[in-house]
Formats: C-alpha cells, structure tokens, sequence
C-alpha cells in the first residue's frame, strides 16, 4: 500500500469524530485543511518536478477512498482540490512555482465550467465572472475559474473548432466568496460561489486544456483530465458506502429487537443483503482499479490515450459511482428505523452519496459517448 494512502487511513478516524463539526460549519475547519495539505493530499496530481506527488491514478483512487470512509466533505474538497493542482502542468514554471509557494499546506480551489468571461489585452486577460461549486474555497490561497475568451461579442473559436475555455488562477484576495451552499449532502465542503471582476490575468496564469499540451512528460499527464476527475468524483462514493456497509454491519452484530433474542445478524435477509452489498463494491472497486492500472501501462509506455482508453475509465467511475449509490440506499433501507436519527451517520451518508451522483462527470449522460465507443460510432470524445 502506497504511504499516502496510508496517511490517508490512519486520518480518516478523525475525520469521522469532527464529521458533525464540519458539516454544522458548512466547511472543513482551516486547521484541518492545513493538516491535510501538510500530508500532501492537496499536491497529489502536482508533477513531482514541482514538489508534487505526481501519484498513480489508483493511489489518488485509494487516498480519495480512504479519507471518504472518515468524512465525505473533507474527501470532497481533497478531490477538486487535487484536480485543481493537476492544472498546473500547463502552466509555464514560474507561474506554477508562485501558485504553489503561497503556502505549502494551502488548499486549491477550482471550478472548470466556463462561467467566466476573459478579453484579451496586453500581456494577458481581463476577467470577469461568477463559478458556483467552489469547494474549499475558504481555505484556498489560490482560486480558479474557466472562462470563455471573447474577442468582441463572440467567443474565440479554437484551431481545430469549438470556443476556447481558458482556465485562469486568481490569488485569494482577487476574489469574492458569495455564501450560497444550502444543501441536502455534502455540506461539509463549503462549495460556495466564486465572483471576479475586472480582473487582470498575466496569460501564464492561465490554460487552455482543450488545446494545450501539459508541459510535463510523466504517465499522469498523458490521462485525461476529465477522467481524473470522474475517477476521483467515484471514488468519494465508494468511500461513502464503504462507511455505510461498515457502520451497517457493525449494528447488526450488536441490534436486537425489542425483546428479542438474536441479534440483526442473524436474519437471512440481513446476511442475503450484506453479502450481496459487499460483493457489488468490491467489484465496482475492482473495475475501477483494475481500469486504472491498465491505462496506466499504456501511458507509461508513452503511448498517447486513444477513445478506447477514455472510454473505459469512464465507464468505470460512472459505474462505481452508481453502485455506490445503490449500497447506500440498500444498507440505510435495511438499518430501518436506526438510520433516520441524526446521531446515525447513515442519514449523512445517504445524503452525501447523492449529491455525489449529481455530479457531471459520473451522470447517466456519459454513458452516451461511451456507448458509442463500445459500438464502434464515430464519437466526440473531448469530454471524456
């Protein structure tokens, strides 16, 4: 087992004892998110050349996992986190160098949907914009945000077709957190919105990952991005019902009924559930990391990805994603009347898996491309 993943176990009991605290403060507390940069979870996809982790797919997989099993919101904001520090392979070193020296425990934040409005000037853009979902962004030294580049009224069209969607970096103090994260789960990770205006951009604060190429040569950089993402949105989520499976199987070694003899256990449709539980996530596990693993191979072997590729990471995480789901809904179901309570964490449990589910990258609608792929149709695969 990788030491980070093991850091990452030997933290997720904590995490589990301040679960209450987070989700009551809507944010996971500064000095946690200290404590998790200082392991180096925030820096994992970083290119090692930076002082980053520059980890295997399946550690990013495993950490993310084990830091769910303790707390989903501090998993959460880890995950963007991470995949916000994974952007800054584009960037040329200076400007990555100054990101990451803010302070060295400090969290990212970062939203690529392109909600932002940049204009080109002298030595960069202009920038205006609001993001919503900027998780962890209280505690995040450095803040970004994708932006459609105009050049007048209309968007700027890529080379090869489609509008250019630059991702830029704003320091903390450029930037405006709006408190807008009322929600059913996932509470903890305080993905308030984000609002800039009129500010300046020095271009080698930004990229354009649609278009340009990572300026570092690792294995990690030759996946796609979007499918780091969705693997560590699917992760969380086997986190989560890895907590539930847990929490359930503890009860029903312990419950009884009022005035009852045996124990929860000893049902048959409690064991009949359980067994069916634990075997659908381990195989929706296995399928993520076995999938990992060989792409893996291929980029290392400095081969480039083609759609088969991104496909079946893909379909992997939006896989694992709804079976993690499903052993959520099937376990609370089971606890009955035990899981309403707010002491109980299967309530936060079942409430942070679906919000985990609505995420864009593990919904139904990428099993389109997928399908299509599977079929041998000619397919659009930029978003995979």
């Amino acid at each position: 087992m990788s030491e980070l993943v093991e850091r990452a176990r030997a933290m997720a009991p904590g995490l589990a004892e301040r679960s209450a605290e987070i989700e009551a403060a809507r944010r996971v507390p500064a000095e946690l998110s200290d404590a998790l940069g200082a392991e180096g979870f925030y820096r994992m996809l970083v290119p090692a050349a930076l002082g980053g982790g520059e980890v295997h797919p399946r550690v990013f997989a495993a950490a993310l996992e084990e830091l769910a099993r303790g707390d989903a919101a501090a998993a959460w904001v880890v995950m963007t986190g991470s995949t916000t520090g994974l952007l800054l392979a584009y960037l040329e070193e200076g400007a990555a160098r100054t990101i990451l020296d803010a302070r060295a425990e400090a969290a990212l934040a970062g939203v690529f949907a392109p909600t932002g409005r940049a204009v080109p000037e002298a030595g960069g853009y202009r920038v205006s914009g609001r993001w919503a979902y900027g998780s962890g962004c209280e505690n995040a030294a450095w803040r970004a945000g994708g932006c459609l580049v105009f050049e007048g009224e209309r968007p700027r069209t890529l080379p090869g077709g489609g509008v250019e969607i630059r991702t830029c970096f704003f320091p903390a103090e450029d930037v405006r957190v709006e408190d807008t994260w009322e929600v059913s789960g996932l509470r903890g990770t305080g993905s308030h919105d984000l609002v800039v205006e009129d500010v300046f951009v020095p271009a080698e604060r930004s990229c354009c990952v649609l278009a340009d190429a990572p300026r570092h040569d690792g294995a990690l950089y030759r996946f796609p991005l979007f499918g780091l993402l969705s693997t560590g949105v699917a992760a969380v989520g086997l986190g989560i019902a890895r907590a539930a499976l847990d929490a359930v199987m503890e009860m029903a070694r312990t419950k009884r009924s009022r005035g009852g003899k045996r124990t929860m256990a000893e049902g048959e449709l409690v064991q009949v559930t359980l067994a069916r539980a634990e075997g659908r996530l381990r195989a929706a596990r296995a399928l993520v990391h076995e999938t990992l693993d060989a792409v893996w191979e291929t980029a290392a072997a400095g081969a480039a990805l083609g759609d088969e590729e991104r496909a079946r990471i893909r379909l992997a995480a939006t896989h694992a994603a709804e079976t993690a789901a499903g052993v959520v809904d099937r376990v609370y179901t089971l606890a009955g009347g035990a899981a309403i309570w707010s002491r109980s964490p299967l309530q936060r449990h079942l409430r942070d898996v679906h919000v985990m589910t609505q995420h864009v990258m593990v919904g139904e609608p990428t099993l389109k491309p997928v399908g299509r792929i599977l079929l041998g149709l000619e397919t659009d695969s930029s978003q995979l």
